[in-house]
């Protein structure tokens, strides 16, 4: 399963017209990724098929938030969900850096059938068998992760580690620096089956449609 990042309409609408099989939908790519606009998630939604999860972050920065932030969020995943949305991609933390069960499984509630992604707050936590597990029990179905490391590739060992224990309860998305020319090592070391990308070349803006491909292809 490939998973595109797409930080405006742009990238948007190449990978939804690719062979990825869904886009994470976002704005502000300086920040990480913050909560699109659902003016334009409404028009992606209205033309194309393809699986759209969307980004709820209200903003950059640290995963700690207020309670007006909070409640954004909250007010985020009503609005998309009404709009269409296929998935949901959040993650909460404490001031420690752990994961606030409290407020996550929340919003995983809020969210009903509509299936969940913890993002790479995850790889802030100091312990990530920890972790997984109150995402495990928390009720998400899928993790983004480079394996605690700046990148994937340099995170391969623990991406490994994790898979092989915990694939059978929620799906591991190995993200950070995936591109056409490692994607393939990657799921040879690691067994993984789901790959996240923003498939944007060096020196470029856009996601690219000869990317996608040469990564789809190396699955």
């Amino acid at each position: 399963m490939l998973e595109i990042a797409c930080f405006e309409m742009t990238s948007a609408e190449t990978a939804l017209k690719s062979v990825a099989d869904r886009i994470e939908f976002c704005a502000d790519q300086q920040l990480g990724g913050t909560t699109p606009y659902i003016e334009e998630f409404r028009y992606l939604k209205s033309v194309y098929r393809k699986p759209i999860f969307v980004m709820i972050r209200p903003k950059g920065g640290e995963f700690l938030y207020s309670d007006m932030e909070f409640e954004q969020m909250k007010k985020d995943i009503v609005e998309f969900k009404k709009a269409g949305a296929d998935g949901f991609v959040f993650g909460i933390l404490t001031a420690g850096n752990n994961i606030d069960t409290e407020r996550n499984r929340q919003l995983v509630e809020l969210a009903g059938e509509i299936p969940c992604t913890f993002h790479r707050a995850f790889d802030r936590t100091p312990d990530l068998d920890v972790a997984i597990k109150k995402l495990i029990r928390i009720g998400f179905r899928t993790v983004l992760t480079s394996g605690g490391a700046e990148n994937a590739m340099k995170g391969k060992e623990k991406l490994r580690a994790l898979i092989e224990q915990y694939s059978h309860q929620i799906n591991i998305l190995i993200g950070g620096g995936v591109r056409s020319g490692n994607i393939h090592e990657l799921k040879s070391f690691t067994g993984g089956s789901y790959f996240h990308s923003s498939a944007i070349p060096s020196y470029e803006t856009f996601a690219d449609d000869d990317e996608i491909k040469k990564l789809k292809n190396a699955l």
